[in-house]
């Protein structure tokens, strides 16, 4: 099960390098823990473009991840993407590489994965994988991603409710 982090797990504050201002969005550590009760791996799929565009730091970066596990607990994997749109480099979300490189480190076909995100990118990136997707909208999420979307919940838990007990580690 791969979520992604900002606007998903927490709150969306762009460009933030202080674990200070992260905050939970609602369910998230009811999500998680629900996932990890069916022991399949848990990790985080995320675009951290702040670090090529200079605003970011690699350790704030990593700062707020490990915030994000005081909270949470710890993730099987954490897949950044520190690139700009303009790299075109094939980790960004929609491309598939950040799910492809979380599979592979959990050792894990990316069909039988699930990625749970806030915006088209994340689903794009999910069905390019060949993974499964499931948007969580949020104030952020445009009307067409809603419509575009397969599979839609109204919060993280509900998402993750709606899913087999051990959706994450079969096709």
């Amino acid at each position: 099960m791969l979520f992604d982090r900002d606007g998903t797990l927490i709150q969306d504050v762009p460009y933030n390098g202080d674990p200070a201002r992260v905050r939970l969005m609602p369910h998230a550590r009811a999500a998680v823990d629900a996932v990890r009760e069916w022991g399949v791996p848990v990790g985080v799929v995320t675009n951290q473009s702040g670090v090529a565009r200079g605003l970011l730091t690699p350790g704030a970066v990593e700062a707020v991840l490990r915030r994000v596990e005081q909270l949470l607990g710890p993730f099987d994997i954490w897949a950044v993407c520190p690139h700009v749109p303009a790299d075109r480099c094939g980790c960004r979300k929609p491309a598939p590489g950040l799910i492809h490189a979380a599979c592979a480190a959990l050792g894990t076909d990316p069909r039988g994965a699930v990625v749970l995100g806030d915006i088209g990118a994340d689903l794009a990136a999910a069905r390019a994988a060949g993974a499964r997707g499931v948007l969580v909208p949020n104030a952020v999420t445009r009307p067409e991603e809603i419509a575009d979307a397969a599979r839609t919940a109204p919060d993280l838990l509900t998402a993750v409710r709606g899913l087999p007990a051990g959706a994450g580690d079969a096709p």
